[in-house]
């Protein structure tokens, strides 16, 4: 079916003004994921002595399709539906995030989950892309902000607006996902023209509470001393490194990996080990690649949108994920300390999948080529656009 530039369906408007390019990369993505799944799942269910099961690999195609539609509805909103979407789902997460302290499930001490019987979700995944794009729409507000005659700085408003989640996280415990939103909100203020003498600043204040977390968080500090220490490489890690040892150049084939079963974790955290072992460099240089297209195909079309605030939030969403994924792929080649972090797109879990399928969909649609901001949107949004007086 083709889809003709003179048609005025939403359909077709959508299609003529979405980024295709940063559209098939994210599809690219999540179809070798679910590749990746289907190697992963058996070894995840199983063992060195007794076969697994593809029930993660089922599940995980399940999570594709919602994660799709997801893609799709979020990249079809309008500026002001994605600002009113952020405000919902940023309030929801912080609020399960909270309920998480008292019923959510433990796991390695930490609180994080709800188990919702056929899957388990991590409320805290939806925080980065809403903050994302309400710390966004703070920062490119015109209207100054005040308070009893003095004028506030945004910057200080959107990290007062952060502040209740990295309260939350920092009691779940979950001092990875509290890194990544502060370093977001950096980012934040980075895009927005931040003085180079703050950015250090607060480069500086950032280095200061990682030392004191090194200092006072036995975990971190043990898992720092692994890193450092040539000897003390942590089990993970040194079994990530044999499977791409392994796997070489071109891997050892499908379904053929045989450290994978003792990875821990293998079908999320460390998967991109599972794509060294089978697939060899080359693929674990392909998903490098896609992601690079899409971090900078993202931060390109954000300079060319026509609102500071789509400028700001499309280059904040981009660089969440490219965060995210240099981070799980620098834990796997022991390039950085030991993280449980998902890889976008391709780690199995439901919560990773729906939110960063919402992060690039709120991107796709903040860097529609809209010929004027506001009036291409999908009909099924026309109620939340303002009555004119």
């Amino acid at each position: 079916m083709s889809i003709s530039r003179a048609q005025r369906g939403g359909l077709a408007d959508w299609w003529f003004t979405v980024d295709r390019v940063a559209l098939f990369a994210v599809l690219a993505l999540i179809g070798i994921g679910l590749m990746l799944a289907f190697a992963a799942s058996p070894a995840a269910t199983g063992g060195p002595m007794s076969a697994g099961d593809f029930r993660y690999a089922i599940k995980q195609i399940a999570f594709a399709l919602i994660a799709g539609g997801i893609l799709v509805f979020t990249s079809l909103l309008s500026l002001r539906a994605i600002k009113l979407g952020a405000a919902i789902i940023f309030a929801l997460s912080v609020i399960c995030s909270c309920a998480v302290l008292f019923t959510g499930s433990e796991v390695l001490g930490a609180k994080r989950w709800i188990d919702l019987g056929f899957m388990t979700l991590q409320p805290s995944e939806f925080l980065k892309p809403s903050f994302a794009i309400l710390g966004a729409a703070v920062l490119a507000d015109p209207v100054p902000i005040k308070f009893r005659n003095i004028t506030l700085r945004k910057e200080v408003i959107a990290f007062l607006l952060l502040l209740p989640a990295l309260l939350v996280l920092t009691r779940q415990p979950d001092y990875g996902q509290t890194a990544v939103l502060l370093a977001l909100w950096g980012a934040l203020l980075f895009f927005n023209g931040l003085p180079l003498i703050w950015t250090s600043i607060l480069g500086g204040i950032g280095s200061v509470l990682l030392t004191l977390l090194y200092l006072f968080v036995p975990y971190i500090h043990h898992r720092v001393e692994q890193f450092v220490d040539a000897d003390k490489t942590g089990y993970q890690a040194g079994l990530a490194m044999k499977a791409f040892e392994h796997g070489g150049l071109l891997g050892v084939g499908p379904g053929a990996g045989t450290i994978k079963y003792r990875i821990p974790d293998v079908h999320s955290d460390f998967i991109f080990a599972v794509a060294g072992e089978e697939f060899g460099v080359a693929l674990c240089g392909l998903i490098v690649l896609v992601f690079c297209i899409l971090s900078v195909r993202l931060l390109l079309r954000a300079t060319r949108a026509r609102d500071s605030f789509a400028q700001l939030a499309a280059a904040a969403l981009a660089f969440v994920v490219a965060l995210q994924a240099f981070i799980n792929m620098g834990v796997a080649t022991n390039m950085l300390p030991a993280k449980g972090m998902t890889l976008p797109f391709i780690s199995s879990g439901g919560s990773s999948l729906f939110a960063v399928a919402m992060t690039m969909g709120f991107a796709l649609s903040l860097t529609r080529q809209r010929p004027k901001i506001g009036e291409q949107d999908h009909s099924a949004f026309r109620f939340l656009r303002e009555v004119p007086v």
